[in-house]
């Protein structure tokens, strides 16, 4: 098995939803299906042991995740789907990597920061209360799922260049105090890729509690489209499509002509009960099908479970020699 030219994780912390799909799980497929490409994704369990303590959840969102990526159509065949926790080479060098890593490069993480910064707000006399080693060492057990396979290239979200930079750092560390093992990363950040807004116009996120499940009912999935918040402008008004959530999730999923035709409907004025009914008509077109076969593997998790344990060997192909490779330069080796 080759080093990985692109790799993407997915942390197993809720349901998917329609922002994770545009975001991530759409290029990810697109990435998938390309034989010139060796393409890793996989299913970030131990990552989601920092946030979500609830075992029923993790499992379910597992299950979730996995039955959503393969019905929008990622090619597991071609790329490798994997579980992270189905790989125990990654956590041992998470280990590895934690020995070489600085905590004054981990005091710089923002999800460290921003919680110290809250506790600060709060006039907690301990500053890192509630703060747990995993949130705290999160961005060595990324630079592991990334160096265990000596990703090219790593999509990321704005929010996550820091970890990457991170990833660089510890990966450069590792080579100039041992061995030159690992690829330093390159941070792909795609500035086209839509960030979707959720029904309070806020980030659709899991967090905010305003997210569209993206295989919820026809009927639950246009009763939240309904419920997204919109002005009073009168119907005949010409309308602001830069500050439409309803329009800004239209353009996540259109094409440019269908684009640029809403956008005249706009100027023109169209009612917002209008746009709700199309948009729902819309995007229930385009997940019709990949809802039939998200509901037929939700039926049959064994065949998931085959996936990704066959995932998990052919991961396995590069990760356990790569590792031994790793532990011999560290002077982890038979003494034979």
């Amino acid at each position: 098995m080759k080093n990985a030219d692109y790799l993407t994780g997915i942390t197993t912390s809720g349901t998917p939803h329609l922002g994770n799909y545009v975001g991530a799980i759409r290029p990810a497929v697109e990435t998938s299906r390309d034989p010139n490409l060796t393409s890793y994704y996989f299913l970030a369990d131990y990552h989601s042991l920092i946030k979500n303590f609830d075992p029923r959840l993790r499992c379910q969102s597992t299950l979730e995740i996995a039955a959503a990526w393969i019905a929008l159509g990622l090619d597991y065949e071609n790329c490798v789907f994997y579980r992270q926790s189905d790989i125990p080479e990654i956590p041992e060098l998470t280990w590895i990597l934690t020995t070489l890593t600085a905590k004054g490069l981990m005091n710089r993480a923002h999800a460290y920061k921003a919680s110290v910064a809250d506790n600060q707000t709060q006039d907690h006399t301990d500053p890192d209360k509630g703060i747990t080693m995993g949130l705290f060492s999160y961005p060595i057990l990324m630079a592991a799922d990334i160096l265990m396979f000596n990703a090219k290239k790593v999509p990321v979200g704005k929010d996550q260049v820091q970890h990457l930079e991170m990833t660089r750092d510890i990966a450069a560390r590792f080579n100039h105090i041992y061995k030159k093992l690992f690829i330093l990363p390159e941070v792909v950040v795609d500035e086209t890729s839509s960030v979707l807004a959720g029904l309070d116009g806020r980030k659709m996120s899991k967090s905010y509690n305003n997210y569209i499940p993206l295989f919820d009912t026809e009927k639950r999935l246009r009763s939240l489209i309904m419920k997204i918040q919109t002005n009073s402008l009168a119907p005949e008004e010409p309308k602001d499509t830069a500050t439409c959530t309803l329009f800004s999730i239209y353009k996540a999923f259109a094409d440019k002509s269908e684009t640029r035709a809403m956008e005249k409907r706009y100027q023109e004025g169209i009612a917002w009960g209008t746009m709700k009914q199309e948009l729902f008509e819309y995007i229930n077109e385009i997940l019709k099908d990949p809802r039939q076969k998200y509901m037929e593997l939700m039926k049959n998790p064994g065949d998931i479970e085959h996936i990704l344990k066959n995932g998990a060997l052919k991961a396995r192909e590069f990760s356990v020699p790569f590792l031994d490779k790793i532990r011999t330069s560290v002077g982890i080796k038979s003494l034979g």
